[in-house]
Formats: structure tokens, sequence, C-alpha cells
């Protein structure tokens, strides 16, 4: 007799994703985005599969509640919002998808980057009050100027190949990539201090970690030049917010542009969202529907081929699970 699989999908998931899921033999679907942490605690006692994006919290709590579960797949490449320790006590295998949203999200970094130079979202608000202020929102050419790249991943390689495309020089801190590898991208690696010292832009592209939690700090921007310009669309926590408050106050940073924050959503008095020179967007990076489908499809057919054929592919903590111990 067939074995029946459960799937939980506990987050917005593209209609593509999904119907991978409902098509493959055995598998029951239930789809509930927006559940809380404590009704997903709640509910996963049945289910073989959790399918999530960055809203759903798979804590200690919850994993100790998902008597069935044998994998978490997360649609996108951050798992800062699993509990990676107790998935792997239990046995649980977590997949990512690391490179479906590469493209996309390193086109926001772009585009942040020019809005920033270029004062575009202030420049429309004033517009729409019926100004026309070409002195004030005079702004910064790209061509000809630095670009630190923090991070040479998928993301931040593509975001260094887009920005020399835009004839700027790029240099990149990354300590898994050597310099000749840095090299065949076009980007000069040096270490972090040297980044801060020679950028006129500095871009995140770095994961949330123990290590790279408030990398950009009151220190960090001490080091950079006067009049910097900020671009992070990574993780939410990389950069001290405080510290850039103080940074944008004092004249070190000129502006800021910001597309995740330490707390989402953002309490509404935080006051970076009352200064004009930082543009804000709402975690938007990989917010396209091009991506939305990629990596709907991919964790979907990565969970398939784990159930069904013990297939494992981008599982985050492999390593840290023992076959004979997976759930």
């Amino acid at each position: 007799m067939s074995q029946t699989f459960r799937v939980l999908v506990s987050d917005k998931l593209s209609d593509k994703g999904l119907e991978v899921l409902r098509a493959a033999p055995g598998f029951e679907v239930d789809y509930r985005p927006g559940l809380s942490e404590a009704e997903l605690a709640e509910a996963i006692g049945p289910y073989h599969a959790l399918v999530i994006r960055s809203g759903s919290k798979v804590t200690a709590n919850v994993l100790e509640n998902a008597r069935e579960l044998k994998v978490v797949g997360r649609a996108g490449v951050g798992v800062d919002n699993v509990d990676l320790a107790a998935a792997s006590r239990r046995g649980v295998i977590v997949m990512n998808t690391p490179g479906g949203n590469s493209v996309t999200t390193a086109e926001h970094a772009i585009a942040l980057m020019m809005s920033l130079a270029r004062h575009i979202p202030q420049a429309t608000a004033s517009m729409r009050q019926g100004k026309w202020e070409k002195r004030r929102f005079q702004g910064t050419q790209l061509a000809g100027k630095t670009l630190g790249v923090i991070g040479l991943g998928n993301i931040g390689r593509i975001v260094a190949d887009r920005a020399r495309g835009l004839k700027m020089d790029v240099v990149g801190f990354d300590p898994a990539m050597t310099a000749d590898q840095a090299s065949e991208l076009g980007v000069r690696l040096v270490d972090l201090d040297t980044l801060l010292a020679e950028a006129d832009f500095v871009t995140v592209h770095a994961p949330l970690t123990d290590a790279t939690r408030h990398l950009i700090d009151d220190a960090a921007f001490a080091k950079m030049k006067d009049g910097v310009r900020l671009i992070h669309a990574a993780r939410g926590g990389i950069v001290d917010e405080a510290a850039l408050l103080r940074a944008l106050e004092a004249g070190k940073v000129a502006g800021a542009a910001l597309d995740v924050f330490e707390q989402e959503p953002v309490d509404p008095e935080n006051p970076l969202l009352r200064d004009e020179r930082v543009v804000l967007t709402p975690h938007l990076g990989a917010s396209t529907r091009e991506a939305q489908e990629i990596v709907a499809v991919q964790v979907a057919r990565q969970i398939v081929a784990y159930l069904t054929e013990g297939w494992l592919e981008n599982a985050v903590n492999a390593a840290d699970v023992m076959p004979e111990d997976r759930g």
C-alpha cells in the first residue's frame, strides 16, 4: 500500500508550487497561510512536510509538536525563522531555494541604489505636492564611483556584475572567497576595513549570523567615507539601525536605502521612517511574480523528491542529521 504524505503550507505560496505538491501521487496538501507560532504548533502534529516563506516561525516549540515531520521547505534563501538546532535534534531536514530569487533581489538592490543616488522617491513625493524642486534633488552619478559589496554569494555576485555594467568600480568582502575567484567576477577582494574606507556606496548581501549581527555598527560607520551611501537588502539585524541614525544625523552617511529591518513589520515610531534621506521598501527584494513562482516550484519539487525518493537538495542541515535519525 502506497504511503500518504501530508503537507502543510503555512505561508502564501504561488499557485504553481501548490500545483506541484497536489499533483504528486499520495500527497495531501493543506494551504493555511498566516498561522501564528501558537497555531502552527497546534496544527503541525500530523504533517510530514511543512512549506514556509519568511512569515512562519518554526521554533523549538513548534518542532516539539511535530511528531511526523520529516522536512521543512523554505521557498527562499533565508532560514533564520527556523530553529535549525532543534530541527536537527529531531531529525527534520530543512531545505531552502538559494538561487531562485537571486536575480530579483539583486535587481532590487540596484534599484535602491539608483533611487538613493537620484532621490527618486523624494522627488516623486514633492511633485505630487505640486512642487518643481530641481535644485533640491540634485543627485550623484554612479559611473566612476566605488561600490563595496559585503558578501559575494549568489546575490552579491549579481549585484557586482550589474554595477560593473554601470561602470562602477567594485570592491568586495567575503571570507569564503579567494582573490582569484573575485577577480574572475571583476571584483577586487579586500578586507572589510578597506572596503568601508574606499566605498562611495556600500551594499550588504551577507546572511544573518551571530558573526554578522550588527556588523555595520558605530565602529563600521566611523571607518566609512564622509557622505557614504548605504544599501541594505539582505537581512534585518546586520545593520545597527540606531547606529545608522546616528551616522545620518552626524552627516557621515549621506543617505541609506533599506529593504530589511531589525523589526518587521517596522515599528511606526521608528525614526528612520521620518528621515527624508532614507529610501524604504517593505522587504520587497524577492517580491516579483517570476521569483515567487520559481522558488515555489523549486521547493515543492525538492520536498516531493525527498519524501518519495530520499533525494536531498539544498538541505542546509544535512550534515547535522544522520541518515538513521531522519524523520
